[in-house]
């Protein structure tokens, strides 16, 4: 077998075994939660296991006279187990949910079973997988003996390559198109492939093993094996954590970052492959680069600083497009690399140094396995060390430091060895990082910008850092800024309030109230919640404001996100201070997979889908899990963003949850934010004004100026059966922990600043079509005082209904604050012609003026409300000198008010039907009055066939107003004829 089919077979192992670690965590995380020990056992696992399969080779393998065939073996058992690990890994983990966990109880005895059985599954494999490279490599030495440093060093490489290939396949195209068990697959039936050539090539002619003896220095040489991998595992973690505040916590971003990561070590290993063999002391280069290594990663922290403003400059550059999202990975990948290659580049020399020197020491081939499994444990102490330990009580900077201290210190042991001088080249590097550890400081204010979502760093300059940790999950900073307070995660805004008491609400402020105070409205019988995520803590604090709660478990997986919104007191006290408050440090999954507590509400509010790990808490698996924890009738409110996301993956999530409740409602706490309320049995129709009784819960809507039950009316979008045919018209997959459609996508719509926005812009149509689809919706008349900040959309637009009934029923009323400029000039035309009778003059636009009154006030009031106005407009004195036409028009305004569907549908359809010269906003404007009307007076194929008409000249023929009604008209084929238009 020729040396160049070595290196082809293990690229395409590499490719195929990056695989597997990448998804395997993935599915482990389902079972385990994406805590930190979780995390860092995958890892633990996978590598121990390497290690003891490197181990074992190492024993036994110059006892094999054929070690490819034992090799070939190796990797067809390796994909025969990945054929089968789905459905294993289902069937068991169901099992678990189902029957072992709830008898289990405890949570320590949980977790024990949890992790028992987490190793059962993937270690075996692991072992596996550690006896690759030294059977492979024992071969190929073995094969060539006098060129066994250079056939070593092309191993790694060509192995190393393979394996940021196989992270960024999997990441950016298998997964997408095959789902996690149909990636797994891909690379198992892979693995058979190669067993299957590397049996056909290899000769049956067998080399002998070489000699083996104890080799002077042995102890030294592992000694450093390890420690090096367990400084390179530091890194690695340091830089992921460090560059996710630049390029965003993705799961795409975690990718890039990996990638980079292998391919730097890639490059040491080409790099040193022509010198191995020929060099007097492979010891003597190692010591070098050792130290260079050290100091590289110290230099990284300079470096990393400059990549804000890189990142500055790139978003305010690129095109948010496909193309831009693909130059972003692109950037973000060559952005990574600067801050990791000169190290890593190093890094990838260390192992085939090592093996060289043992092997020309007389050591044999027992070499491989022995400083492989040295280095694979070293960096298991990496992983443990630095997420424990590191990251937690050193920070990034002192973790980094950390690591480079012990390369450096493991190259002047080295040179020590050698007997050549290294005092004052020891003194030199003293000196650096002396320099790097007190002049370079980690800017808080860079790393709180988000500056991978709006390319701005200048608003982040003047923001004090009030808080600053760097967890075992994620950094965290608490930053005040001029208008609020704003708790950050890995750069990424969780929420702010303002702590100035008469200060202005925002959004964040608003979504988090309503969403205690909604439910509780919903179910006024509330007496248990949980909560997961504690955010700013301002969610719990409103539900223990109810005195019907009785107990609120809130559920935090980052302990340094409780210890930071503690800086939000007093505005969130009863979140710490409340004794019915109980707050857990835990992954949600695991919490609800151990605790048989059951409660009325669970509300699930965590940080955006696009955020790696989070999406798994809207899939169908996460719902069918919390669902036995709710009681019977009980609440699941789930909170999802409108902004940064596209339609389709709200779809998406609705899909999922909707596979699990037969119910739901939505709401509007703001005009960027949903909040979904689903339950086993339907759900009131109506906000009981009950949650105003208790002081403290109205105290909290009274800061946000909910001032009544009309005010959380305004609110509700719509129920399932009105909204579900909508979602349906996308024509996307239920979210799947399998199948993970939301977190492959949200990254992109995030880039791409995508809003979902035109969901709650429903509410907000000429039409009221949401009335006319559900008759029943609550109507309740809101408060009068809703204003600015403290509104979204729908309230403002009351307001100025208002304002524009009151301007044409009575005398002429005081203009209040911000009614625009159009609307004014509007109503003083629609008075002078129809109030007042005043002749038309020449190309006289009232009726388009008429229009756009009808449009600000018929959606907004109600028909009590409006009779008085379109009396006065159909008074006959001006009434009876207007054309056919136009009477048609006043006639058809009137229908709207009072959601006359039949008259509607009738007015509307002949109006299109007899004129030809309507401009955009006429014709849309009929086509969706004739479309609701048919439709509220049951006539779905004439809303279809009025549509099949006119519909081809619609302005925007594929926006949600059109989608609702032709899927409402369609039922059944709505899905196929939007895929058909797409």
């Amino acid at each position: 077998m020729p040396r160049a089919a070595f290196y082809l077979v293990f690229t395409a192992s590499g490719f195929a075994g990056l695989i597997y670690e990448s998804i395997w965590t993935q599915y482990l995380k389902l079972f385990l939660g994406h805590a930190a020990y979780a995390q860092s056992l995958v890892l633990v696992v996978f590598m121990g296991g390497m290690a003891a399969g490197a181990a074992w080779c190492a024993r036994l393998s110059p006892r094999h006279r054929q070690p490819l065939l034992a090799y070939a073996l190796v990797e067809a058992i390796v994909g025969l187990a990945a054929l089968a690990f789905h459905p294993l890994f289902v069937a068991l983990t169901d099992w678990s949910f189902a029957s072992v966990l709830p008898a289990l109880g405890a949570a320590p005895l949980a977790l024990a079973y949890k992790l028992a059985l987490s190793c059962a599954l993937i270690l075996p494999q692991s072992v596996l997988l550690g006896m690759t490279f030294p059977l492979m490599s024992a071969a190929l030495v073995r094969a060539a003996p006098a060129a066994g440093g250079e056939s070593l060093a092309m191993l790694y490489f060509t192995n190393s390559v393979g394996a940021a290939a196989g992270v960024l396949a999997s990441g950016f195209v298998l997964i997408a198109h095959f789902g996690l068990p149909g990636t797994l697959r891909a690379a198992g039936m892979l693995n058979l492939a190669i067993a299957a050539v590397v049996w056909v090539l290899a000769r049956p002619v067998a080399f002998a093993p070489m000699a083996t003896a104890k080799a002077q220095g042995m102890d030294l040489l592992i000694a450093v094996a390890f420690f090096t991998g367990m400084a390179s595992f530091v890194y690695e973690i340091a830089w992921i954590r460090m560059l996710s505040l630049v390029l965003g916590a993705s799961t795409h971003s975690f990718e890039l970052m990996l990638a980079a990561f292998v391919f730097g070590l890639a490059l040491g290993g080409l790099a040193v492959r022509r010198r191995i063999d020929s060099m007097a002391e492979p010891v003597r280069l190692l010591a070098a680069v050792q130290i260079l290594m050290g100091l590289a990663a110290l230099a990284t922290l300079p470096v990393y600083d400059a990549t804000f403003s890189m990142m500055e400059t790139l978003m305010k550059g690129l095109a948010r497009t496909e193309a831009g999202y693909a130059l972003f990975n692109i950037s973000g990948a060559l952005i990574a690399s600067l801050v990791m290659l000169p190290a890593t580049f190093c890094a990838g020399m260390t192992l085939p140094l090592l093996t060289a020197a043992l092997l020309r020491r007389g050591r044999g081939e027992a070499a491989i396995g022995e400083i492989y499994a040295a280095n694979t444990v070293g960096a298991i102490a990496g992983v443990v060390f630095a997420v424990h330990v590191g990251l937690p009580a050193l920070g990034l900077k002192g973790s980094l430091v950390a690591g480079a201290a012990i390369d450096v210190a493991l190259g002047f042991v080295l040179l020590r060895s050698l007997r050549m001088r290294w005092l004052s080249l020891a003194a030199g590097s003293a000196a650096v990082f002396v320099a790097v550890a007190l002049g370079v400081e980690l800017d808080a204010n860079k790393m709180t910008a988000g500056v991978f979502r709006h390319g701005e760093l200048a608003s982040s300059r003047e923001a004090s850092v009030l808080f600053k940790k760097d967890g075992k999950t994620a950094t965290v900073h608490l930053v005040r800024y001029p208008d609020a307070t704003s708790l950050r995660t890995n750069g990424k805004s969780d929420g702010s309030i303002n702590l100035e008491p008469n200060g202005t609400r925002g959004s964040d402020e608003i979504t988090m109230v309503l969403t205690a105070a909604l439910p509780l409205a919903l179910k006024p019988q509330t007496k248990s919640a949980a909560v997961i995520g504690i955010g700013t803590g301002l969610t719990t604090h409103t539900l223990l404001q109810s005195l019907d709660i009785e107990r609120v478990d809130t559920i935090e997986i980052e302990p340094a996100m409780a210890e930071a919104s503690r800086g939000f007191a007093p505005r969130n006290s009863a979140a710490y201070a409340d004794p019915r408050g109980h707050l857990v440090i835990d992954d949600a999954k695991s919490f609800f997979s151990t605790e048989r507590r059951r409660y009325d509400l669970i509300i699930s509010e965590p940080s955006n889908p696009w955020v790696s790990g989070v999406a798994s808490l809207f899939t169908r698996e996460f719902y069918r899990r919390v669902k036995p924890h709710l009681n019977p009738g009980g609440v699941l409110a789930q909170w999802i963003q409108l902004y940064e996301i596209e339609p389709g993956l709200v779809a998406t999530v609705l899909a999922a949850l909707g596979e699990e409740f037969p119910h739901y409602v939505i709401y509007a706490p703001s005009d960027y934010d949903l909040l979904i309320l689903s339950s086993d049995a339907p759900l009131a129709r109506e906000p009981h004004a009950r949650v105003f009784e208790s002081p403290g819960v109205a105290k909290e809507l009274w800061s946000i100026h909910v001032l009544t039950a009309g005010d959380l009316d305004a609110r509700y979008v719509g129920s399932r059966a009105t909204l579900a045919p909508l979602f349906a018209s996308y024509g996307m997959p239920a979210n799947s922990d399998y199948f993970p459609v939301l977190d492959l996508n949200a990254a992109r719509s995030r880039f791409a600043d995508k809003s979902a926005g035109e969901i709650v812009a429903l509410g907000n149509l000429g039409v009221p079509v949401l009335e006319i689809l559900e008759p029943g919706r609550p109507r309740r008349p809101p408060n009068p005082l809703a204003k600015g900040a403290y509104s979204f959309e729908h309230l403002e637009h009351t307001r100025l209904a208002w304002y524009a009934r009151n301007y044409l029923v009575n005398a002429r009323p005081p203009v209040p604050e911000g009614v625009p400029r159009q609307l004014e000039k509007d109503l003083e035309l629609v008075k002078l012609r129809l109030a007042e009778c005043r002749e038309p003059r020449e190309q006289d636009v009232w009726l388009h003026s008429l229009l756009r009154v009808a449009q600000a006030v018929n959606p907004y009031l109600t028909w009590d409300d409006l009779a008085p106005l379109w009396a006065r407009l159909e008074s006959p004195r001006c009434f009876g000198t207007l054309n056919q036409t136009q009477q048609a028009w006043i006639a058809l305004f009137r229908a709207v008010a009072a959601r006359d569907a039949p008259r509607m549908s009738r007015l509307a359809t002949a109006l299109l039907g007899t004129q030809n010269d309507l401009g955009n906003e006429a014709r849309d404007y009929l086509l969706l009055a004739a479309m609701a009307g048919h439709l509220g007076a049951g006539e779905r194929e004439a809303a279809l066939g009025v549509w099949q008409q006119h519909g081809e000249r619609a302005r925007a023929a594929g926006s949600a107003p059109f989608r609702l009604l032709r899927c409402h008209a369609r039922a059944t084929d709505c899905v196929r004829e939007f895929q058909v238009a797409r």
